[in-house]
């Protein structure tokens, strides 16, 4: 028989969590599947500065923690298991972890989005040390070093673009001979006296050290793809820019969802086109991508699956 709950919540980073945190504060009990990855992607951020409430700063792991810990408080339930399969067409909504079946009656979708990463050994061994996947949240530990980014499309010119309030110099390496990206952000781009480019290069190796027992990045080896010549560049950091792609393999063909892959959901709220089903987080957000703006769609999925479920008891 299938392990039946109010409301399972998929995902555990800052809209997971929060929308727990509100629903279990409102009695629902939700379950929640912390995934492959628990605690989102700020568990591979080293120090986070812009959440609010922590003057000093507060670690990546150390923030989802505190988080985990408030929404069990009232009554939240976390499973550290990997939702592999889901069923919206009929009510309750069926999903299967680990070869056993769970049922709801609501559902917060709050997977998140993964970087687009280049898949080097090295790029994992300094993620959080120098290697990012997100200006705004680091950019501000660059200020006045010099950094590369890696792509040629928005996302990148944009973190390029965002990068050089703080960086003394940034340097964008494409593997192409020319951008992608919309012109105006090329011109733009290009304008900026800070920015240089690196055209037909792609990155082999990050380079780094350890000092003092912290891990940081010292350069990057890099190879021309038409001469295949292999050459080094000094940098502090390493920022990816080739974009993100939301987690939402499992509903292909359940829910609506753009050219990218990101949930559509209704209006100023989180409901996705099934009833009973809301989408929180960056799985939905392909513009803020923020742990704060997160938070904030976990409260509202959490208050719009409340509703939901007293409408639904009548």
């Amino acid at each position: 028989m299938a392990d039946h709950h109010a409301l399972v919540i998929l995902g555990s980073g800052p809209a997971g969590l929060t929308a727990a945190l509100y629903s279990a504060r409102a009695g629902l009990r939700p379950l929640i599947f912390e995934g492959m990855q628990p605690g989102g992607q700020l568990t591979i951020t080293t120090e986070v500065e812009n959440f609010p409430g922590f003057p000093e700063g507060i670690m990546g792991p150390e923030l989802m923690e505190q988080m985990r810990k408030q929404a069990q408080r009232f009554g939240a339930e976390s499973v550290f298991k990997q939702v592999t399969g889901v069923d919206l067409s009929a009510r309750p909504f069926r999903l299967l972890a680990e070869e056993e079946e769970y049922t709801a009656d609501s559902l917060i979708i709050a997977t998140g989005a993964s970087a687009k990463l280049l898949g080097l050994p090295s790029e994992k061994t300094y993620m959080g040390y120098g290697v990012s996947a997100c200006a705004t949240c680091d950019g501000f530990f660059f200020r006045g070093l010099e950094v590369v980014v890696v792509g040629g499309g928005d996302t990148a010119i944009e973190e390029a673009s965002f990068l050089t309030k703080f960086a003394s110099k940034v340097t964008i390496i494409h593997r192409r001979d020319q951008l992608r990206a919309t012109k105006i952000m090329q011109e733009r781009a290009k304008r900026n006296a800070k920015i240089t480019f690196l055209w037909n290069t792609v990155i082999e190796e990050i380079l780094g050290t350890e000092r003092d027992g912290r891990k940081m990045v010292t350069g990057v080896k890099l190879r021309n793809v038409l001469t295949g010549e292999f050459s080094e560049l000094k940098t502090d950091g390493v920022f990816m820019g080739i974009g993100h792609k939301p987690n939402t393999d499992l509903f292909v063909g359940q829910l609506e969802m753009d050219a990218t892959g990101y949930l559509k959901t209704e209006g100023r709220s989180t409901r996705t086109g099934v009833a009973g089903v809301f989408a929180a987080g960056d799985v939905a957000d392909s513009v803020y991508r923020q742990a704060i703006s997160a938070a904030g769609t976990g409260c509202m999925a959490a208050m719009d699956a409340e509703k939901y479920l007293t409408e639904l008891r009548g």
